[in-house]
This record gives structure tokens, C-alpha cells and sequence, in this order.
């Protein structure tokens, strides 16, 4: 399966039509209950916490690479292989793991679009049947360019070129709701939260391409500027990121750690 096999943003029809080929490695990354209950046939588990860092009160940081190449060896990712990930949140958790694949240098890895929603709600084959994950041995390397932390945010506050995007609620972003030591948002970002980019009424799937170059435009969001996605936890706005890569955005970064480092430090500027 070459790095062209499959688009960024992967339909579940076409998915179901790639099952069981050579690789091609689907990862869930729901709950483990969800897992248990039903999953894509052929899908290893992944859990959440692994692929994060916290050093209290900062969460959502990125594991050491040592850490994420013992795990991406245990699911069996290899430099070759394809991976699709899927959650049954909308997409938060699987977009986490494809933004961590970026950072990590993977070339080849796509979203489900929908993920566990839209995949069983629309009759695709489900199991029950746990897998079984054939080791591989998968070593990371980090690289910057996907990656942004707090000093380089500081650094292009009034960077024009530079675009802060909270993908929190409108609450968080306004310090009407505090999740971290203090609350507001990091000046000149703009506030779209995640979840608008899905389509409640087609099961989690992203909107047309039309309606979020829309939406990201009206808030001066545009393909022009580097854009640095956040939310609590890079978590959220993990989702967002891969939202914009599907765009064609070409310079999108993730803020690990994301608020509760930012809004957990005690310099740090804030607005609300």
C-alpha cells in the first residue's frame, strides 16, 4: 500500500473495502469499554494514555520518544505501514494519534471520517473479537515542525503571520469556565471550537470543505499564516489540526500541553 493508497480524511465505504490488506494497520483509540462492546474488524487497540505526557498541572504533553517507540512497536506500525485511526468521540483521540504520527516524522496515515459513529451506525462489519497486535520494531524520532511550545507562542503574539486557533468552548475560551489555574485565552487567538467542524446530522463527519474554509477564513484563519492549534490539552485541537492539514493548510502547528500549560503558568498574558 503506497503513501497514495489513501486520502487524509478516509470514508468508512472505503475503508471497509481495504480491510485485511497488507499494510494497512487500523487503530482504535475509544474507550476500552467501546472496544470491547464493538470495533472495526481487524482493529488493535490503542489507549489513550499512552500516547501523552503529564507533568501535573501540564497535560497533554508528548511522551518521550523512547516511550512512543515501545508503543508504536507494540501495535505493530512499521515506516510502511498505513495507519487509520478511529474513536468514538468524533475524533479527538484519533486525531491526537495522527498529529503525534507527524511529529514522530510517519508519512502515511489517514482519519476515518466519523470514526466508530459513522462506521457502525451505517452497517459496516463490527467484532467483538480482541486483536491480537503482531510487534514490530518501529523506532521514533521527533521533528519540530509539527510541534509548538509555550516560548514560541510567546514569541509570535502580535506575528501577523501567525495564527492562534482555540478549539475549546466558547466558556473556556471567554474564562467563564477555568480548567486551569487561570482562565481566558492567549491574546489575538481566535475561538472556533472543535466540534464545529463536524456534521451532527451525518454521524461526526467533517463539513464540506467549503463551509470550513468558511468558517476558518471569517476568522482570519487563512492557508497564508502558520497556524497553532490549542485547546486544554491538545486533545480537542488535535482534531483541528488534522481538520486544517485536509485543507491544505501548510503550515499547521500543535501546542502540546496546550492551556493547562499556558494558563497554569504564572506570566503568562492573558485575555478575556
Amino acid at each position: 500500500m503506497t503513501e497514495q493508497a489513501l486520502p487524509l480524511i478516509l470514508e468508512p465505504e472505503v475503508l471497509e473495502r481495504h480491510l485485511g490488506e497488507d499494510g494497512l494497520l487500523v487503530v482504535d483509540v475509544s474507550r476500552p469499554e467501546t472496544y470491547a462492546q464493538l470495533h472495526i474488524p481487524g482493529a488493535v487497540f490503542l489507549d489513550y494514555v499512552q500516547i501523552v505526557r503529564a507533568v501535573p498541572p501540564r497535560m497533554g504533553l508528548l511522551p518521550e520518544a523512547s516511550h512512543l517507540t515501545r508503543v508504536l512497536s507494540g501495535i505493530g506500525v512499521t515506516p510502511d505501514t498505513h495507519v487509520v485511526a478511529y474513536d468514538d468521540e468524533g475524533g479527538g483521540r484519533a486525531g491526537r494519534l495522527l498529529w503525534t504520527l507527524d511529529v514522530a516524522g510517519h508519512e502515511h496515515f489517514s482519519l476515518l471520517n466519523g470514526g466508530l459513529h459513522a462506521w457502525a451506525n451505517e452497517g459496516h462489519p463490527v467484532s467483538r473479537e480482541p486483536v491480537v497486535p503482531r510487534p514490530s520494531q518501529y523506532e521514533v524520532r521527533y521533528r519540530e515542525g509539527p510541534l509548538v511550545d509555550r516560548e514560541f507562542v510567546l514569541g509570535h503574539l502580535h506575528d501577523r503571520h501567525v495564527a492562534i486557533l482555540d478549539a475549546r468552548s466558547p466558556e473556556e475560551f471567554r474564562g467563564q469556565k477555568v480548567l486551569s489555574t487561570r482562565g481566558g485565552h492567549i491574546p489575538g487567538a481566535v475561538n472556533m471550537e472543535w466540534t464545529q467542524a463536524m456534521d451532527a446530522n451525518r454521524n461526526l463527519r467533517l463539513k464540506p470543505e467549503s463551509q470550513l474554509r468558511a468558517l476558518l477564513e471569517g476568522l482570519g484563519v487563512t492557508p497564508d499564516k502558520t497556524v497553532v492549534t490549542h485547546c486544554q490539552t491538545h486533545h480537542r485541537s488535535a482534531h483541528t489540526y488534522v481538520v486544517l492539514k485536509s485543507l491544505g493548510y501548510p503550515q499547521v502547528k500543535g501546542y502540546a500541553g496546550s492551556w493547562s500549560d499556558w494558563g497554569n503558568a504564572p506570566d503568562t498574558p492573558i485575555e478575556a
